[in-house]
This record gives C-alpha cells, structure tokens and sequence, in this order.
C-alpha cells in the first residue's frame, strides 16, 4: 500500500539512493521521488515490483497546462510509471471545471498512451467538500486511476473525513490515495478500512517494522 516519499527538496543524492534502496528492501507499492531523479530511479527499480513514480505540477499545483503536460512527458520517457499531479488549486476554487476538467484529462490521457497511471492531488486543507465532491467526478470522468488527499506540503494532510467523502463520491474503480500525516501501522490500518488503497508516507521503516513485530517477522 505504500508510496515510499523521497520528494523533500533537501534530500541529497546519497539519501535518495538509501531511499530506494529502503524501497526495495520493503518492497513498496512505489517510490515517489523528485522528477529530477526518475531516471536513476528507474533504472535502480527495473528487475523489482517496485513501482518508479514521481511529481507533476509539484506542490502547488499552478503551472500551466503546457507544462505539466510537458513534465508528463518527460516523465514517462524517464520510465515513470506512476504519476502524482497536482490539481490547479486556483481554478477549483474558482471553480472553473472545464479548465480543471480538460488539464486533468490532458495529463492522464498522455499517461494511459504509455499505459502508466496518475494519481490526482486535491490539497484538500484549501477546499470545501463540494469542491472535492467535483474533483472525485471529474477524475471519474477522465477516467483517473487515483484521487490523493494531498501533497504533505500544505497546511493539512489526510483526514477521515475527507478520505471518506473522497471514497463515496469517486467512482468505484478510480481509487483512493492518503497523503500527509500516514506515520504509523495503527493510522494506515485505519485509513486502509476506510477504503485507502495507497499511502504516502516517509516513515515506511517505522510503520512496515511494526507490521514485521507484530506478525512475529523480526
């Protein structure tokens, strides 16, 4: 269930390199990490089920269309094979949806010509629940494989609350990521009853070795 974090800006080359090492060793759903070291992920991800993911519109969401577009692409062509794109948090709170709608189907219809997947960013701690009501039907209709709570770079992370509304108003077969504030095997066993099928989370070590002692593994 776990995307492995590696997108904190002050990570350096060495600690990246631990950090998909630790995403193999655990055997993650995926290692997300900075779009400038999908490359290098990729190959280092290659013979495993670990998935090399990464950013797109990262972490506010306000570049134009054109250009995650274009960091799309280039992901892709770096072997991404999971996408996390950042919605246009202006325009949902303007809630201008064909703009939304259209760049959200730009982004995932380039990745499904790769048959790769995106996941779509809320940041849910700047909207209401009807601008999030909107995003789970529009990623719906796009045909979106996930909706993600968040960043971890906001003001807020994942809520109860918020997961479930996002679980009852996607559609059954676009999935439901959590992201921000996922440190622990208790809060992922909480969110995964909700119906959360991915996590983000940097504290992978602490929550899969508590997972390891408490089925006797260690």
């Amino acid at each position: 269930m776990i995307d492995h974090s590696l997108l904190n800006p002050t990570l350096s080359v060495e600690e990246l390199e631990e950090g998909l090492q630790i995403a193999l060793d655990y055997d993650v759903a995926s290692a997300c990490i900075m779009p400038y070291y999908l490359k290098r992920a990729a190959e280092v991800l290659a013979d495993s089920t670990v998935k090399a993911s990464t950013t797109i519109g990262f972490p506010h969401g306000g570049h134009a269309t054109s250009t995650k577009v274009a960091e799309a692409r280039q992901a892709l062509l770096d072997g991404g094979q999971e996408l996390d794109t950042v919605v246009n948090i202006s325009r949902v709170l303007s809630e201008d949806w064909d703009y939304v709608r259209d760049e959200i189907q730009a982004v995932v219809d380039l990745a499904h010509d790769y048959d790769q997947k995106v996941k779509v960013i809320f940041e849910n701690c700047y909207l209401e629940d009807h601008h999030k009501i909107r995003l789970c039907e529009i990623c719906g209709e796009v045909g979106a494989d996930w909706v993600k709570t968040s960043t971890g770079y906001g003001s807020g992370g994942a809520t109860d609350h918020d997961l479930k509304l996002m679980r009852q108003h996607a559609p059954p077969d676009v999935q439901v990521k959590a992201a921000g504030g996922v440190r622990s095997m208790d809060r992922l066993l909480v969110v995964r009853d909700i119906g959360v099928t991915r996590v983000g989370a940097s504290r992978t070590v602490k929550i899969l070795d508590e997972c390891k002692r408490r089925l006797g593994l260690d």
